[in-house]
């Protein structure tokens, strides 16, 4: 007996090995991969800004604010070694220059694909206000009103809120990576609650209300890029075999807030959310996501609400449809209420009777003119002599 389950041990643990070795490998004879979509945060990096009584201004920085670090470099290297032992027999081992890897880039001031939240949007404002009066918003707000006081008082800051203490823990947790004694009042405790509270903000951004809607204007609009990009490559192979886009953890958020896979917690350094496009021996298509957010373990499988973690392309389409905008720009206006409706239609009936007014004083003002000079008409009857 004690034999029988040794060895369903041992089959469990060969078992276990064979999907890790799966998962690194998510090759098979039965079918090829064709395509993958990367969408990764950038490295380690210094704190974009600070706050007013921090100790840690700029100059403590060698290359400034907002710039990636030594530690942030490593964890690319890391993330591109990863993949290239993930890809080997996909990704050519040697450089080939007849394959070369453009790069493209957009001003930050055009950027409309990457960088979230996305705006201007004045439905999404909307929502946010809406968001901001739900039960769940208003509870977190008065169960931290003190401790909001707390740290604007500690760090001078005089417009802190819920929306926007994120940044204190942004700057706190660069300066705790890289060895900065923080102030007495970051302790570890205020540092989880800060922890908490930034993950809130995530969810305010992209979720809590209406996440639906705020998919098809905020993470939807990348998705749809990435649905047309394996819809290329499903039909007519038009692009690279790897496109990857670097990007900011609010874009995986909204990206994953967008595909209903996000867990909650800020995507850390050198994240990877992973779309691999596959095609069987008979010709379908079906896509799998992996989330590669740990440098020490294998990417984790995500699951599309609704499909196998193997989700054929037209059922990955078909659930994804409902948070892909079909007009952006559109689907950002305001709609008209009801009030706006009855301005606008007596705008409308007195820009008619203004414009009847100037066609009949045109018309008085031409006819007079028409009038040759000197003329007068004469009564019948009138005295010629």
């Amino acid at each position: 007996m004690a034999g029988r389950q040794l060895g369903w041990r041992r089959a469990d643990l060969l078992q276990l090995l064979l999907g890790v070795n799966l998962l690194v490998m998510p090759l098979t004879q039965a079918r090829s991969l064709r395509f993958v979509t990367l969408v990764y945060r950038h490295g380690d990096r210094s704190p974009v800004n600070t706050y007013p009584k921090d100790p840690y201004q700029e100059d403590k920085w060698p290359q400034g604010f907002g710039q990636l670090t030594k530690e942030g470099m490593l964890q690319h290297w890391e993330l591109g070694h990863a993949l290239r032992q993930r890809y080997h027999g996909f990704l050519n081992a040697s450089y080939h220059r007849q394959e070369p890897i453009p790069v493209h880039t957009v001003p930050v001031a055009e950027e409309k694909l990457l960088k979230f939240p996305l705006g201007p949007c004045p439905r999404y404002e909307q929502l946010q206000n809406e968001t901001r009066q739900t039960p769940e918003y208003q509870n977190e707000s008065v169960q931290n009103t003190q401790f909001l006081d707390m740290v604007a008082n500690e760090t001078g800051l005089t417009d802190l809120t819920l929306e926007t203490v994120w940044n204190v823990y942004d700057t706190l947790f660069c300066e705790q990576t890289h060895g900065l004694i923080l102030p007495a009042w970051a302790s570890p405790q205020t540092m989880q609650r800060l922890r908490r509270l930034k993950d809130f903000s995530f969810r305010f951004l992209f979720g809590i209300y209406e996440q639906a809607e705020k998919a098809r204007l905020q993470g939807g609009v990348l998705l749809a890029q990435i649905r047309k990009n394996l819809t290329l490559m499903a039909t007519a192979s038009q692009l690279p075999k790897l496109l990857a886009y670097s990007a900011h953890d609010t874009t995986l958020v909204a990206l994953q807030m967008a595909l209903d896979v996000y867990n909650g917690e800020q995507a850390p350094y050198a994240s990877c959310h992973i779309f691999e496009l596959y095609q069987d021996d008979n010709g379908n298509f079906s896509v799998e996501m992996y989330f590669r957010n740990e440098s020490n373990k294998v990417p984790w499988p995500l699951i599309l609400p609704g499909c196998p973690h193997r989700c054929p392309l037209q059922d990955f389409l078909r659930l994804t449809e409902p948070v892909v905008p079909k007009d952006w720009e559109q689907e950002c206006r305001l709609a008209s209420s009801p009030a706006d409706t009855e301005v606008i239609v007596a705008l409308a009936v007195c820009g008619s009777i203004l414009f009847l007014l100037i066609v009949l004083l045109l018309t008085v003002l031409f006819r007079m003119q028409a009038q040759p000079p000197g003329y007068r008409h004469i009564a019948d009857g009138e005295d010629h002599a």
